[in-house]
């Protein structure tokens, strides 16, 4: 059914001063730099998920990296100096990838994505916002470069009205998925900046769960609680593989059109720390091993619990211990952006799923037995009854979409 994420970084003021480089146009432009984007973008996927796993180790895990990496990229193109370094090491952007070449790459990927968007198979929608007061002076490189992402708001008088203006941006980009992000106290009268990313996804599966095989199973939390869910069920012929450098089995459930699937990733049942140990394991040399390796179909037996899942994440810690520097302190510099002093307050996360027989408006999965375990086991049955991870994987570009942890149905 449906996939959706929201990430805002609030930002407040204070005075000083720079556009990209002298002479822009110095910058040869770089064939390799929409690959080089996409190569950051999953390193950063990576790293953010071990971050946020051990920031929320025993709670659901779900949110979109690809929403993350797109506000944060504003904030890089905005920033200068020590802010600009720190922000660039932590998104893993190549040192050969100048911001010119990285915004011509990330103006393609955004023109591709909209001739995509509302296609017959899925739809996959992302969009990139500045919301800057009025009184802030903007530099004119920045509204030639993103005059279709800087708008203009009147934080200063009317900070309650921005914010329900945004947050029906924001619920209108995801469908009304997504509302009241920024809470009542997020904008202030002192706001100069909201840097936003909102993404959207909705999906079917090419091979649907038929809706009269759903039922209610236990699904073990841990060895000593479970609890009932209803579980989907179908037998169709899927990639399946058994991974011992990521200590998973792994299916594949594609979306209708075969540019989106559903990776889901099963620790054996009798280890413990199964799923943390895959997200520390999961290396874009992995993951490229899992989505490229043209592992023969199979007919498999599917078991995964149909659910919904909404999730915050405080992602503000969670940045600040991925390293972006003093993005969130009074030192950060903004200088391409403006000639005032700008320092970021807040980063909000709001993200929300949907897994059901028809598709995706969010999604998970489970499994019932330890594969090379001492438990007997069929490699063509993959029942996701106990702690998986999941990801949404779009083939083309390389990237996740939206990713996340299925620990506990009642959270």
């Amino acid at each position: 059914m449906l996939k959706l994420a929201v990430t805002v970084c609030l930002a407040i003021s204070a005075v000083n001063c720079q556009c990209f480089y002298k002479d822009d146009t110095s910058k040869k432009l770089d064939p390799e730099a929409r690959t080089l984007l996409y190569k950051g973008q999953l390193e950063f996927t990576l790293n953010l998920f071990n971050v946020i796993n051990k920031a929320v180790p025993d709670d659901n895990i779900f949110f979109s990296p690809f929403s993350v990496y797109h506000s944060l990229l504003l904030a890089y193109f905005s920033s200068s100096g020590q802010t600009e370094e720190s922000l660039g090491k932590s998104l893993q952007i190549a040192e050969k990838l100048d911001k010119i070449n990285l915004m011509t790459a990330y103006k393609v990927d955004k023109r591709s994505r909209l001739l995509n968007n509302n296609s017959d198979s899925y739809e996959f929608t992302s969009a990139n916002k500045l919301f800057t007061a009025k009184e802030l002076q903007v530099r004119k490189c920045l509204l030639d470069l993103f005059g279709e992402e800087l708008e203009t708001m009147n934080f200063r008088d009317n900070p309650q009205e921005a914010r329900e203006y945004i947050n029906k941006w924001v619920s209108k980009v995801t469908k009304n998925n997504i509302n009241d992000l920024i809470p009542e106290d997020g904008i202030s009268q002192s706001t100069k900046l909201v840097l936003a990313n909102a993404a959207y996804f909705k999906g079917v599966w090419a091979s649907k769960f038929p809706a009269e095989q759903t039922k209610k199973q236990a699904f073990f939390v841990s060895e000593t609680r479970q609890t009932l869910v209803p579980f989907m069920k179908q037998k169709g012929t899927f990639h399946y593989m058994v991974s011992d450098d990521l200590g998973a089995q792994i299916l594949e459930l594609p979306y209708k059109g075969n540019d989106i699937s559903m990776y889901i990733l099963l620790p054996p049942y009798s280890m413990k720390e199964g799923v943390t140990n895959i997200i520390a394991n999961l290396t874009p040399e992995r993951l490229s091993a899992v989505v490229e390796e043209s592992y023969m179909g199979r007919e498999v037996v599917v078991e995964i619990p149909k659910f919904t899942i909404e999730r915050s994440l405080p992602l503000k810690e969670v940045l600040e211990n991925l390293g972006v520097g003093d993005l969130f302190n009074g030192t950060a510099d903004f200088s391409s952006l403006t000639e005032q002093k700008v320092i970021f307050d807040d980063a909000i996360h709001k993200a929300k799923i949907q897994v059901d027989e028809e598709g995706t408006v969010a999604a998970a999965a489970t499994a019932i037995f330890g594969f090379r375990s001492s438990r007997p086991a069929e490699p063509t049955y993959f029942k996701a009854n106990f702690p998986f991870v999941y990801i949404l994987y779009e083939r083309p570009t390389n990237s996740i979409l939206f990713m996340g942890v299925y620990r506990d149905p009642k959270k």
